[in-house]
């Protein structure tokens, strides 16, 4: 709760200058909410003093109030609610019935480099309470027995909002949401589509009546449409916020019987249901799952991402992620791992080397029972590779010692220089190469960067690639964590639609580079045995996913699992594939078995949470 209420006292963003101080004073004629809402984005009366402006109050803040008119007129595209901004906690009280002096605004959150919407408030000069104990207006039903949101357009209008175009809340979600800003809404028996973090949870009511297409586990699965049209972002999404009252930690599948009552506020590029009280939860997600161990024969790869983890996180850190390791993957002999935090985790003191960190995982995989591990990356240079500053951290290959696979070190290690590293090209900005080894592709380095210099990882990290033999097979796996979304991605809420997402290009980038190191490996031996794991951070119809598969024949796994499986990430509420694992035509000759073990992204405890997968694929030793 606290979380929410200190984004309600940011200071305001006007989107029009206030008119000069003579005309501050000068009254308006009397106009009711709906007026000063009116059927836009952007107030008709934006700028304006208005006086005498009756309401309800419903809901209180620091800095001000919700009211709502009593007597709303039948104008389904003119919301009766507005938020009253007051600097200070108002006198006024819920049940109040008030008239407002002041003068109507539009308050971007964020500030204008947010790219979120305004919301349209009155920043009021007097409030006057005229009775006390007044009965609320009664809340809009969302849902099956009410007003149903648009269940697949936000916008069918290319360009901005908020400059004009058709207003249309029957057809459009983001004029749905605006239709009805400021206002009371009520949730009925609503089910969670995403876990609960910062302070938000993401719903859909009535249990999820005419939504989808969900997920075998009680979500709602993303489809993007940004390569081949008709995506589906799944505006009946509704988000809580706990900006007014505490919400519970919920998990996806979790539900809240009965009718929750809120007012509908925007932030953060979302429209969000600020509930007045604490709703019950009732426990209903699935468990965390685990995969099938491999079998004799079947060589098992996976990808795991750390969340930074670090010498000085917590036992029970360590003891979490070495129990998706041991119980959910069940021990794969290949890890492509992302997000390992260096030796002194956040502290920009220097440090790069993470042999501290990955000692303490080995031995908490021990702990839990599982085999013995070894590690392979390539040490960064200092603040490098993007992330906080001082952060470091690593991408590289956790492997079993015990199961026939080797990992090929190239150049061999040696002994280590008594002050630094062995003697040689510093692998860190040294780009590996493809070269031909005993009748097959190999690489000149291993493990190495690909093509660490190139513009495409500046500020990121970059891809690792590493040579492994498997019961007398040679293959090539390269470790991947692409450019992620950003703050420069508009929202799907936005004013601009359809919203710019700047960072997808910079991961179409990395996905050309990525794509011609494969295209060199193959062109030394066509039947290269060649695996690219990791976070690409897109989905498995993007653009950049797809640039990496038509360049070089590669398939994707995660395209190929059924709609209700096929996501290992849930990004508000929207379940989706941002973690692929991609085989060559020779790797594709084999049996081979696919799985996202679903046990990260759906939980409140998981703040960053994505779902690890795995391939066992079926390669008897020669």
């Amino acid at each position: 709760m606290v979380h929410g209420l200190r984004r309600l006292l940011a200071a305001a963003v006007l989107v029009a200058p206030l008119a000069a101080p003579g005309a501050a004073h000068a009254a308006a004629p009397a106009v009711r909410i709906r007026d000063v809402q009116g059927a836009a984005h952007i107030s008709p009366l934006n700028g304006r003093a208005v006086s005498r402006v009756p309401g309800v109050v419903t809901a209180v803040t620091g800095n001000g109030f919700w009211m709502q008119d009593p007597r709303p007129d039948r104008d389904d595209a003119t919301s009766e609610g507005i938020f009253v901004f007051t600097r200070t906690r108002p006198d006024a009280a819920v049940g109040d019935s008030v008239r407002v002096d002041g003068r109507v605004a539009e308050y971007r959150p964020g500030g204008d480099r947010s790219g979120g919407l305004t919301r349209t408030e009155i920043g009021a000069t007097n409030v006057a309470v005229e009775a006390r104990g007044v009965p609320l207006p009664p809340p809009v039903v969302i849902g099956p027995r009410g007003r149903r949101p648009p269940a697949r357009v936000i916008d069918r209008e290319q360009g901005n909002v908020e400059r004009g175009g058709a207003f249309d809340p029957r057809r459009d979600a983001i004029d749905f949401y605006e239709s009805l800003e400021g206002m009371r809404i009520e949730v009925r028996d609503a089910v969670a589509v995403g876990p609960t973090r910062h302070g938000t949870v993401p719903v859909l009511s009535a249990g999820g009546a005419g939504a989808g297409p969900r997920t075998r586990r009680g979500g709602i699965l993303l489809r993007d449409g940004s390569r081949f049209g008709g995506g589906d972002p799944n505006p009946e999404r509704i988000i809580l916020d706990d900006a007014l009252a505490p919400l519970p930690a919920l998990n996806v599948g979790d539900r809240l019987p009965g009718a929750h009552h809120g007012v509908l506020d925007y932030e953060f590029g979302d429209y969000r249901l600020l509930l007045t009280a604490t709703p019950r939860r009732v426990p209903a997600a699935p468990a965390r799952e685990t995969t099938r161990p491999q079998k004799d024969g079947e060589l098992a790869v996976a990808t795991a991402r750390l969340d930074g983890v670090h010498p000085g996180s917590p036992p029970s850190r360590f003891a979490r992620l070495a129990g998706d390791i041991v119980t959910g993957l069940r021990s794969p002999d290949l890890i492509a791992v992302t997000e390992l935090g260096d030796n002194s985790g956040p502290d920009d003191d220097g440090t790069v080397a993470a042999d501290q960190t990955v000692a303490q995982l080995i031995t908490a995989i021990s702990a839990a029972g599982g085999p013995a591990y070894d590690w392979r990356a390539v040490t960064p240079r200092d603040n490098a590779d993007g992330g906080a500053k001082g952060d470091n951290r690593q991408l590289g290959f956790l492997f079993r010692t015990d199961r026939g696979l080797a990992f090929v070190d190239r150049p061999s290690l040696g002994d280590p220089l008594p002050d630094g590293p062995p003697a040689g090209p510093d692998p860190a900005v040294t780009p590996v190469r493809a070269v031909r080894r005993g009748g097959t592709a190999g690489l000149s380095l291993s493990p190495g960067r690909i093509a660490p210099g190139h513009a495409a990882w500046s500020g990121t990290r970059k891809p690792v690639a590493g040579e492994v033999t498997w019961q007398g097979h040679r293959l090539i796996v390269i470790a991947n964590q692409w450019f992620p979304r950003t703050a420069d991605d508009q929202p799907l809420f936005g004013p601009n639609q359809p919203p710019a997402r700047p960072s997808r290009w910079r991961r179409d980038a990395q996905a050309r580079v990525v794509a011609d190191f494969v295209r060199s490996v193959r062109k030394v031996d066509a039947d290269a045995r060649v695996i690219v794991a990791g976070e690409l951070n897109d989905g498995e119809d993007s653009i950049p996913v797809n640039t990496l598969v038509e360049r070089t024949g590669l398939k994707d796994l995660p395209a190929g699992l059924p709609a209700g499986d096929r996501y290992t990430a849930v990004s508000d509420g929207n379940s989706e594939v941002l973690d692929h694992i991609l085989l060559s035509p020779s790797l594709r000759r084999y049996k081979h078995e696919f799985d996202v073990v679903h046990r990260t992204a759906e939980y409140a405890d998981e703040p960053d949470g994505r779902d690890p997968t795995v391939v066992r694929i079926s390669m008897p030793g020669k």
